[in-house]
């Protein structure tokens, strides 16, 4: 099980669909259960989606690009959130970091998650974060 919850449990009657898009242009479509977050869906699917920070919103490693008409639906950025995206690479109008967009199917049906080409970790060489 990784991120959180076990992706042969998802119910397809109540999960949330979503596509990531890949760095090489590949895509893949995953169901996810409400409430997991983009982070925690990928982790789940074998995405390559850092989150050095474990998704406590310290880091801009889990750094997406949301499709525009999913953006528009999501609640605004936090302040926290947007500091955190200033340190992301290639910073985009639809960034969004994967910890803070969470799977409802109101909202999230049905989005197209995009990873950047590269991602800033600003921690050095052997660093490894410590739980809250």
């Amino acid at each position: 099980m990784h991120g959180g919850y076990d992706v042969s449990k998802v119910d397809p009657a109540t999960a949330v669909e979503m596509e990531f898009v890949d760095r090489d242009g590949s895509k893949r479509t995953v169901l996810a259960p409400e409430g997991a977050s983009v982070l925690d869906v990928a982790h789940a699917n074998d995405i390559e989606l850092e989150g050095a920070c474990e998704g406590s919103l310290a880091c801009s490693t889990c750094h997406v690009y949301v499709d525009e008409d999913t953006y528009g639906k999501l609640d605004e950025p936090t302040d926290d959130e947007n500091d955190m995206l200033d340190l992301a690479f290639a910073l985009k109008e639809n960034s969004r970091l994967g910890c803070q967009v969470v799977a409802d199917r109101k909202t999230t049906e049905k989005m197209e998650i995009t990873l950047p080409q590269a991602t800033r970790n600003m921690a050095v060489d052997g660093y490894v974060a410590k739980p809250h």
